[in-house]
């Protein structure tokens, strides 16, 4: 089985494509110790599509948008930063700060693994810390899924990415359709 999304083809057990798609990098920093001052807005924003935005211009340069989201944190007030060790710069984030572009899976029913790689190249399984919900989206209902990605800053799984989750939902004993990842049921609802 082949898990298709963006512009790769991720076969299932594909941990190590993910992993090798995202490319070297630094990761996230440990933002959550940090405590500098509100240094306030200075016109980040974060677009329901994904794209990063200063004083309303689009960041064209992959590379300090990475930079940008290995320092992001979302607070207990809801409001998002930029967090360095001596200033926190807020964010507007108009859905989530990541999308999910790509998925592999490992496994099934129980032992089944979901792994994603969000547009700025992190890379997370669903379990109990990284957890996957369903929000229902207006006007018509539908299901958003999203993927806690670090602290409480979430990825939107892309629509590409959410059907090949649909493919894998299947209902629990309840009658519940959704999906095993980590050891976890995460109900479709």
């Amino acid at each position: 089985m082949t898990i298709k999304a963006g512009q790769h083809d991720v076969a299932a057990g594909g941990l190590e494509a993910l992993i090798k798609a995202a490319g070297p990098g630094t990761g996230p920093r440990p933002v959550e110790s940090w405590n500098p001052p509100d240094c306030g807005d200075i016109g980040l924003k974060i677009g329901a599509d994904g794209l990063w935005l200063y004083q309303g211009t689009p960041i064209g340069r992959m590379p300090l948008v990475k930079l940008f989201a290995s320092i992001l944190r979302k607070d207990a007030d809801g409001r998002t930063y930029l967090v360095t060790p001596v200033e926190k710069i807020v964010v507007e984030v108009e859905d989530a700060p990541f999308h999910a572009v790509e998925m592999a899976v490992e496994g099934e029913g129980v032992d089944q693994s979901l792994t994603f790689r969000t547009n700025v190249d992190d890379v997370v399984t669903v379990d109990a810390e990284h957890t996957l919900r369903f929000v229902s989206a207006p006007p018509d209902g539908g299901l958003k899924p999203y993927v806690r990605v670090r602290g409480r800053l979430d990825a939107l799984v892309t629509r590409a990415v959410y059907a090949d989750l649909v493919a894998l939902a299947v209902e629990n004993d309840a009658g519940v359709l959704g999906l095993w990842s980590g050891g976890v049921w995460w109900p479709m609802a």
